[in-house]
């Protein structure tokens, strides 16, 4: 595929915030355009955004530099080559950049050409996006879908970031939907019965009530479940790193208190037997190895997520796997930025028996790749926020759109032991 012409513009986020996009046209007339996410909750092992730090212009978040990146250093070098993969140009990126956080050029920088490329290439091909990049078998993903935020996502009223609920029980896509819309708005009418604000949501389109305590975030998920007569299942987006501090635990609810590993351990391990919960992300600290290690051996049974963890990053989980640590990835692209270290990340879980959950950031645009990336990838799950929110329903409607296509919903399988290194 020769590539003819490579465009790059600043958008804004979901935030409000700039954010890149990048667009390549080929010599046979095809076009792909990518445009790149940006979290809130990063991890410091993450990927570096290239940010122009202008505080008189958005604040310092403003990304003229990466642009101008793409058109002079990088265009030059990509245009009126024969490039024959998405692994080779990805590769040609990388060594461009020369970091191993891509600190040179930026993680955003980067990325936006390889996704880029990756439409371009499906135009090429003529044929959807999901299906030009499946290499396993495809399916429709299990939504992990945000219910309740706190955290870095909605003020800090609560320490824990996110309450999610996942519709196990639907048999297809549309019928996973169909259940979150019943449990969110059944929420929404339980968190006004109480006197509760539910006009107002936080940056991934959830409730951001401002409860006492996590425990009654959880009855309240619970209840909504029950009103909604839909079987609850529970995950925690806990983001443990944002409230660590000099090897400790710094809680802000009820009056606030400073604990050790073992103390989150146990009151995550407590909550699992009161609270249907099937899924715990990021329940310590993302260099907290010993705390890691013990909630994984307390809790096998438990889908347990590395996101800061392990920033989607090929040696920090590989690092996890060999430990015995967690059980699952978070696979969000910009932490890494390619899509062949993507799924450099996701084909390293699935050897290993990990679970992968494909997932957005809190500032997201309306482009729906990730939902393509997910069915493609035969992950089985996504998260990618509430319903609330146009830039979280493009990724959901494009997965009603590719359902169409005749690809099953990926079923949930309870983990009977725990992962073995």
């Amino acid at each position: 595929m020769i590539l003819t012409r490579l465009l790059a513009r600043e958008l804004l986020d979901s935030r409000g915030r700039p954010t890149l996009e990048a667009e390549l046209h080929t010599a046979s007339g095809a076009i792909g355009r990518a445009a790149v996410p940006s979290g809130a909750s990063t991890g410091r092992h993450e990927a570096l955004e290239r940010r122009d730090g202008d505080a008189a212009r958005y604040g310092g978040r403003g990304v003229r530099q990466a642009v101008a990146l793409i058109r002079d250093r990088l265009a030059p070098q990509l245009l009126h080559r024969d490039w024959t993969d998405q692994a080779q140009l990805d590769a040609f990126l990388c060594q461009c950049d020369g970091t191993a956080n891509k600190s040179r050029l930026g993680g955003n920088t980067l990325l936006a050409v390889s996704l880029a490329f990756a439409h371009a290439a499906a135009a090429e091909a003529r044929l959807p996006l999901w299906q030009h990049l499946s290499r396993s078998q495809p399916c429709l993903p299990m939504p992990m879908v945000n219910m309740i935020s706190g955290g870095l996502h909605a003020g800090g009223q609560l320490d824990l970031q996110d309450f999610l609920f996942l519709p196990l029980q639907a048999r297809t896509f549309a019928e996973a939907l169909e259940q979150v819309w019943a449990v969110f708005y059944s929420l929404g009418l339980l968190l006004r019965q109480k006197g509760y604000e539910t006009a107002l949501v936080a940056d991934e389109g959830g409730y951001g009530p401002r409860l006492p305590s996590s425990e009654q975030a959880l009855d309240f998920l619970v209840a909504a479940c029950q009103h909604a007569g839909v079987t609850p299942a529970i995950a925690l987006d806990v983001a443990a790193t944002h409230f660590y501090r000099e090897g400790r635990y710094h809680l802000n609810e009820q009056g606030g208190r400073v604990v050790e590993s073992g103390w989150m351990v146990e009151r995550l391990v407590r909550w699992c037997a009161t609270y249907p919960i099937v899924s715990i992300e990021d329940g310590l600290a993302e260099d907290d190895w010993d705390g890691w290690r013990d909630l994984s051996e307390k809790l096998p049974q438990i889908q347990l997520i590395g996101d800061d963890l392990f920033v989607t990053n090929p040696q920090r989980l590989r690092q996890g796997i060999q430990a015995g640590i967690a059980n699952s990835v978070l696979v969000k692209v910009n932490q890494i930025g390619t899509l062949s270290e993507t799924w450099q990340v996701l084909d390293l879980a699935r050897e290993a028996g990990y679970r992968s959950v494909v997932s957005a950031r809190s500032g997201e645009t309306e482009d729906s790749w990730l939902a393509d990336l997910a069915v493609a990838s035969g992950a089985g799950q996504i998260k990618v926020g509430a319903i609330t929110r146009s830039e979280r329903l493009a990724k959901y409607n494009q997965l009603l759109r590719i359902e169409e296509a005749g690809l099953p919903l990926a079923a949930w399988q309870p983990l009977l032991r725990p992962v073995q290194s």
